[in-house]
């Protein structure tokens, strides 16, 4: 090591990313920036770093996508150079330019690679120029919808309509036969332009039973560049990863595994040296599952990548780990790679599951909150790389991450097994989690087997059986709802129907599952009755802390939420129940009975919290059923709320920009024919 580290570096990102960086920085004695918006002052990043600067209000437009302010906080802090993480700026040439323009390092490649790379026509004709191998189809900037339909005759059905300047699989369609490519086209073109400002498409064959394979690079500002195995990324929802492991089970289990391998690495390593890449990046490839042998250039990621933990947890170098993060450092720093292509080793397997905020059973719906309990999985060849900790809250402007847990094994059973377990333990009460859906996941036999393709979660997802909250624990949720509030709020609160003499029974409407349930609740000398669909549930408390419910210890963690909500979790199954207020639910059944009986409700209420981005209808307007009156954006997903009925609507003086929470009504749709 000839070089000298820097000695301040900004970290121009947030959640667990920002603390995995945190983490490598401090282990090189460098003094770590981390940069928040309000939305994240409370955030574990901001408490980790050696400094923290606040950069601008909780939308990512106005905090961390803005250059001036990261640049601001680089002058105030005296960085000398900014990891931007992955997301955000990390591959947005202006914010590179303006870095390399202010004298700062930009931890990744340079703007002639950014550009080349980041487009996804240029990339392809380019990396096809130097030998590596692309998928069949045509990739010329401008192309018409006539050429475009000429060309797919050429290339034969069926063909995948691509944008140009897209990402993370939006505009992408399947076309599979010439009488569907018009509209496909159409469609294509639309949300291309909306989401990334450039309607320009490009056609590719489409590779039957496909798995993507990447391979991560290193390479130095010496001329080295190595490969460090591949992983497997096949396990796609919608085009986004959930599960990754390393190496690929394709090449685990077939007997030229070793060498096809060797030509990945190899087609990766001449992409990269293609464009004079610096730093760690990865090339992504599509490789038939029928032919492995043959595969095809997709595109490069000039960043670090959310799977990079697989890598760093199988490679090995003279027998010693990878930071990755580290190296990163280092080679902006200058130093060479101080090992070559032989010292690479793969050790073991391992798998990372990525954990998210969001209800898996009602459609991935995003969800948000605070951090009311966290129990996180240790334990042996267990990594999780979190932002999570109790208090912090989980906000809409984001992607919704919170954490990855990784396990290694010696082989790809082992690693399964303990993935399973290390779910299984992982407790987060206060938001919805897609944990359940994870262990359901990789329970599938499919999966076990190691058979897996871009498609096969999309096949299985109807058959998964979540599991719903039972009757026990509902009365469970009625005895903490209304021992909490007594205990915060005062026995006035309450509401269960105590008198003199003795208390009667009081009806509560509890909300979960985006439906409702009655609970028939009274409080008892040593805790309370529930009636439930006729069935009594005795809910008493134990000398250890826990419940007993009709006599039987139920082993669930809870929490209570400031606004009511009781939070549960189970082996990866979580679910939050909120009482609904008798002024609430008496609200609701006269707007019903006003609509006329038997008709729906006439309240449009936002599924979850968010970001109004668009009002289709003005007030006062006439709208008909399934109509789209609002748009709500929350963790970049997008909602339609739509009109439950023929009528007038009355929007709440509702415009875009505006802040939502769940469940607040946003619209009423009222009958044309009422007096």
């Amino acid at each position: 090591m000839t070089s000298k580290l820097f000695d301040t570096v900004l970290v121009a990102n947030r959640g667990e990313i920002a603390v995995r960086v945190i983490r490598s920085l401090k282990a090189l004695g460098i003094r770590s920036v981390a940069v928040y918006s309000d939305a994240d002052a409370g955030a574990l990043h901001v408490a980790q770093a050696d400094l923290a600067i606040r950069i601008g209000p909780g939308p990512a437009t106005e905090s961390y996508l803005n250059t001036e302010a990261i640049l601001e906080a680089c002058q105030r802090s005296g960085a000398q150079a900014v990891h931007p993480g992955y997301g955000f700026l990390s591959e947005n040439v202006g914010f590179a330019r303006a870095c390399q323009d202010a004298g700062i390092t930009f931890m990744g490649p340079d703007v002639h690679a950014l550009l080349l790379m980041g487009d996804k026509i240029r990339s392809k004709n380019h990396v096809a120029a130097h030998g590596v191998p692309v998928t069949p189809g045509i990739s010329e900037p401008d192309l018409s919808d006539e050429e475009l339909s000429d060309a797919a005759v050429e290339i034969g059905f069926p063909v995948l309509i691509k944008p140009s300047a897209g990402g993370g699989g939006k505009g992408m369609v399947a076309v599979y036969s010439a009488a569907e490519l018009p509209e496909a086209l159409a469609s294509a073109r639309r949300t291309a332009l909306s989401s990334f400002g450039d309607d320009t498409l490009f056609l590719e064959r489409l590779v039957s039973t496909p798995r993507h394979i990447e391979v991560q690079i290193l390479a130095d500002t010496h001329g080295n560049t190595v490969y460090l195995g591949e992983r497997e990324c096949s396990l796609q929802r919608r085009h986004q990863k959930v599960i990754e492991e390393s190496p690929s089970p394709l090449l685990e289990h077939h007997s030229d595994g070793a060498r096809i391998r060797a030509e990945l690495g190899a087609a990766a390593v001449a992409a990269a040296q293609s464009v004079n890449y610096v730093g760690a990046g990865t090339v992504e490839f599509l490789v038939s599952d029928e032919a492995p042998g043959e595969f095809f250039f997709m595109e490069m990621n000039t960043r670090l990548q959310v799977e990079h933990p697989v890598t760093e947890e199988v490679v090995r170098v003279d027998g010693q780990r990878l930071d990755l993060v580290q190296w990163q450092v280092r080679i902006a720093a200058g130093e060479a790679l101080d090992f070559t292509q032989d010292h690479v080793q793969l050790h073991g397997h391992a798998i990372e599951a990525r954990v998210y905020a969001e209800d898996p059973a009602h459609n991935f719906m995003p969800s948000t909150g605070i951090i009311l309990a966290l129990t996180e999985a240790t334990g042996e060849h267990i990594r999780v790389d979190s932002s999570l900790h109790v208090g912090v809250e989980i906000p809409s402007f984001y992607d919704p991450m919170l954490s990855k847990v990784i396990t290694w094994g010696t082989n790809r059973a082992e690693s399964l097994t303990r993935l399973d377990a290390a779910l299984a333990s992982t407790v987060v009460l206060g938001v919805l989690t897609n944990v359940e859906y994870l262990r359901l996941l990789i329970a599938d036999t499919a999966v076990v087997a190691g058979n897996l393709d871009t498609d096969l979660i999309a096949r299985i997802m109807p058959g998964m059986k979540f599991r719903a909250l039972s009757d026990a624990e509902l009365a469970l949720a009625a005895h903490l709802s209304r021992t909490d509030t007594a205990s915060t709020q005062g026995p006035w609160a309450l509401g269960d129907g105590w008198r003199l003499g003795a208390s009667v029974g009081t009806e509560i409407v509890f909300e979960m599952d985006l439906g409702s349930r009655s609970v028939t609740f009274r409080k008892t000398e040593n805790g309370s009755l529930s009636i439930i669909n006729g069935t009594k549930f005795v809910v008493e408390s134990t000398d250890s802390g826990s419940y007993a419910v009709n006599g039987v210890i139920h082993k669930v963690s809870l929490a209570t939420s400031p606004d009511d909500i009781v939070w549960m979790s189970h082996s990866g199954w979580t679910a939050g129940v909120r009482p609904v207020l008798r002024a609430e639910s008496l609200a609701r059944e006269l707007a019903t009975l006003d609509q006329g009986s038997g008709a729906s409700s006439p309240l449009v209420r936002s599924p979850m919290p968010g970001t109004v981005i668009a009002v289709q209808v003005s007030d006062g307007e006439s709208v008909v059923l399934g109509q789209v009156l609002a748009t709500v954006e929350a963790m970049k997903m997008e909602h339609h709320l739509l009109s439950p009925s023929d009528g007038v609507v009355r929007m709440n003086h509702l415009k875009p920009g505006d802040l939502v929470k769940a469940s607040q009504i946003i619209a009423t749709v009222e009958s044309e024919t009422k007096e």
